[in-house]
């Protein structure tokens, strides 16, 4: 193989791996997954009847908070 092909296959593998490290450190499936369940645990806790004596509403407020701190996070990873 000469010299300046060697080179090419070089830098194209260390494109390649770039690119699939890239997007492993972009992949933050748990994180998703948890978003996912604070949104399926807000829903809930909406369509849930009575108001609790104020705890239902306080929880909302706080699952409100942990979406956003997620998405926060979410984006930091990106």
């Amino acid at each position: 193989m000469s010299k300046n092909k060697f080179a090419y296959v070089f830098v194209g593998s260390l494109i390649v791996a770039a690119v699939f490290s890239i997007r492993a450190y972009a992949s933050q499936p748990h994180m998703e997954n948890a978003l996912r369940a604070l949104q399926n645990a807000r829903a809930e806790l909406v369509a849930a009847n009575a108001n609790k004596g104020g705890h239902r509403q306080a929880a909302i407020s706080l699952i409100d908070q942990a979406i956003n701190e997620t998405k926060r996070g979410i984006a930091v990873g990106n």
